[in-house]
């Protein structure tokens, strides 16, 4: 199986769970990797013939964009959920990073996979 990535996808949400955060929109990191087999698009250079990411990245910005969620965790699940479902994709890795969250580190997040893995596993 193949990998179709989109990383470093900067989105500002409503994401965090002490008051002052629910007031304010912070910045997330958002990483993909999405199984797909890409031979039928090689061979017919077609977009159509594979996953369309500037669509996932799209849908992904805006769902993240409108969402107010207390946990990283809960981002990752919904993302990895649109992902997998609506994009008929059969494994994804989501990686959601909120800068600056703890003093001293330069990210903190989660990754998750969910579906069936590339290798069979």
């Amino acid at each position: 199986m193949d990998i179709i990535f989109l990383h470093n996808l900067k989105v500002d949400t409503v994401i965090g769970i002490w008051e002052w955060e629910r007031k304010i929109r912070q910045s997330v990191v958002i990483d993909l990797d999405m199984a797909a087999d890409i031979r039928k698009a090689a061979a017919s250079d077609s977009v159509d013939d594979t996953l369309n990411y500037k669509l996932v990245a799209k849908r992904v910005q805006q769902f993240v964009a409108e969402s107010e969620y207390q946990l990283v965790e809960t981002l990752a699940e919904k993302i990895a959920g649109i992902v997998v479902d609506e994009f008929g994709v059969p494994w994804v890795k989501v990686k959601v990073n909120k800068p600056g969250a703890i003093r001293g580190a330069k990210d903190v997040g989660v990754i998750i996979e969910r579906g069936e893995r590339p290798d069979g596993s």
